[in-house]
């Protein structure tokens, strides 16, 4: 599908979509606790979609009402065939290390998108937990049902997703499960929100002042009702639409979140956007921005959106620790320095950092490269520019399924040519 878009006068409020990061570790920790559990106002897209199918299969129960997912946890069962996780890289790592909690032998597969993006340290940390884990094929291999525990070291500068995968089966190891992490954390703010998640669902971890360090002690997790708060990445979109084209106003927000990606909040100030700040609610107005200088390896899921804003900032904005951003949906860097330089955009690009001379973009077709967050993003020069196409629009529908009947109810002038 392709998404044209003229140049829009954006106006509105629109309310930001339940955090995906949430509502997957929420359903992890249910279908870890022994009972029923509520997670309430949860996210439904297809990377969600991808962790409830997953998690049905090894025997959990989630019964899908409109506004609550009620999941009855505790009792797994061998899975009857692979456990496909799409294009959910979170699904993928975090049941990895469910798996090893599983009888039997689970297969885990990935979809096209997610076989380009790096597993492999999972198996040789889990096997420091005496979990036998392999690769072949592009598949995982884990052979569950006990988790002795014990020490497990590791880079904090990998994914924080597998730093979190392991928190999450650490209570149930027999022994308990030590983590070190040998080089300091990147994506903090995840890890505190797994953290978060697994306390509201009983568990206890000790964590050093640097998180550097995790003593779990065996434990059990207890049933609980959860909230899903909205998702500040989805948000950035709302809110640089708001910056670009108009105005905006953001609903569903937590503004005290432990979600990395809040600190769009800050950017935006630096940037000098005219902005409003409520307990639930951010609104942005149209503002001349200038160039920032940011580093946004705790929230580099942030990067498209901002390099999408300082293509037309007064000034050179310099982006770095984003190394990272090549290993997500897409090779980012590339995908946003190829948009950008159709648009008439000066991008320079070294090994951790992102330069962009701000001008005035030109509207251009733009390649997605078929993920979500490009696509978004470029939504934001489309419509303060006009005259663009985004093919494989249809991505979006990994984390926001209705970000363009949004776009469009603000007042963003697209026709989408299926």
């Amino acid at each position: 599908m392709k998404a044209l878009i003229k140049k829009s006068v954006i106006c509105g409020e629109a309310a930001t979509p339940a955090s995906k990061s949430y509502t997957i570790r929420a359903m992890m920790c249910a279908a870890l606790a022994e009972g029923e559990s509520r997670i309430i106002n949860p996210l439904t897209s297809d990377d969600t979609d991808a962790a409830s199918e997953v998690l049905s299969q090894i025997g959990i129960s989630i019964i899908k009402e409109a506004d609550c997912w009620r999941v009855k946890g505790g009792s797994f069962h061998q899975p009857q065939a692979n456990l496909f996780c799409r294009d959910s890289a979170a699904t993928l790592r975090f049941m990895t290390a469910i798996a090893s909690l599983v009888p039997g032998e689970g297969c885990l597969t990935a979809g096209e998108s997610l076989a380009k993006r790096p597993v492999e340290p999972l198996p040789s940390i889990l096997a420091q937990l005496g979990v036998k884990c392999c690769v072949e094929n592009g598949a995982v291999i884990v052979e569950g049902g006990r988790l002795a525990g014990g020490t497990a070291q590791l880079p904090g500068d990998i994914s924080s997703q597998f730093v979190s995968a392991l928190l999450l089966i650490a209570p149930l190891a027999e022994k308990g499960v030590t983590i070190i992490l040998t080089t300091p954390p990147r994506s903090r703010p995840y890890l505190e929100m797994t953290l978060g998640c697994m306390q509201k669902f009983g568990i206890e971890v000790e964590v050093s002042n640097v998180f550097s360090r995790f003593e779990v002690k065996p434990q059990r997790y207890k049933p609980a009702d959860y909230i899903i708060e909205g998702d500040w990445s989805s948000a950035s979109y709302l809110l640089a639409l708001g910056a670009a084209c108009g105005e905006v106003s953001a609903n569903n927000l937590n503004t005290n979140s432990l979600q990395g990606d809040r600190i769009m909040l800050n950017l935006l100030q630096q940037m000098g956007a005219d902005m409003e700040i409520k307990e639930h609610s951010v609104t942005v107005r149209k503002s001349n921005l200038k160039a920032i200088t940011v580093d946004l390896a705790d929230c580099i899921d942030l990067l498209p959106t901002m390099a999408v804003l300082a293509a037309f900032a007064d000034g050179t904005s310099h982006f770095n620790g984003i190394s990272r951003a090549r290993l997500k949906e897409s090779n980012r860097v590339l995908a946003v320095i190829d948009g950008l330089n159709k648009m008439g955009i000066s991008v320079f690009e070294e090994a951790d950092s992102l330069i962009i001379n701000g001008a005035e973009p030109t509207g251009a077709i733009i390649d997605s490269f078929n993920d979500h967050r490009i696509a978004m993003a470029f939504s934001i020069p489309g419509a303060k520019f006009g005259d663009t196409v985004i093919n494989e629009a249809e991505c979006v529908a990994k984390t926001y399924p209705g970000y363009w009947e949004v776009f469009q109810n603000l007042g963003g002038e697209v026709e989408l040519d299926v």
